[in-house]
């Protein structure tokens, strides 16, 4: 199995000079965990939820957080803040005839929860996420699960 069969194509990305609250968007709304972080389609970087998180934590930066004033009401909005100072840089990668064992093997070891997949040319195309090898190890264990009841039950495969 190689990670093109497991990886997903629609990446949703962000470039360095965005601003966090479209990290916040991304992650809120099209309910994901990772952005791949692009210049002109090469990866340079990944942010993900937790890397918000912790730019937004009041525990680790009070600072990213302010009280709007002169509305008679205070209104807590996020400071500007671009990607570039939240995303992580070196991000490792995979292609996408790399085998899937091979990837997961790399997100184990790096305690990482989602590759960036990319061409010869390290232009991004697709996401390699913990959650579709997960979901592609259920789909197995599952058919195994079910030919084991199926040899218990006496009953030939079909």
């Amino acid at each position: 199995m190689r990670v093109e069969d497991l990886m997903t194509s629609k990446v949703f990305t962000v470039e360095q000079h965005d601003l966090i609250d479209r990290v916040f968007f991304l992650i809120h709304y099209e309910r994901i965990r990772h952005l791949p972080v692009v210049e002109k389609g090469k990866v340079i970087g990944i942010v993900s939820d937790r890397d918000l998180y912790k730019a937004l934590g009041p525990k680790s930066n009070s600072n990213a957080i302010e009280a709007a004033t002169g509305t008679g009401a205070t209104e807590l909005h996020v400071i500007p803040k671009k990607v570039q100072h939240i995303m992580h840089r070196g991000v490792i990668t995979v292609n996408p005839d790399t085998y899937a064992s091979e990837a997961a093997a790399k997100m184990a070891d790096n305690k990482i929860g989602a590759l960036p997949v990319v061409d010869k040319d390290n232009k991004l195309v697709g996401i390699l996420s913990s959650t579709d090898i997960l979901r592609f190890f259920s789909k197995i264990e599952k058919a195994s699960e079910e030919r084991d009841k199926r040899i218990a039950a006496g009953i030939s495969h079909k």
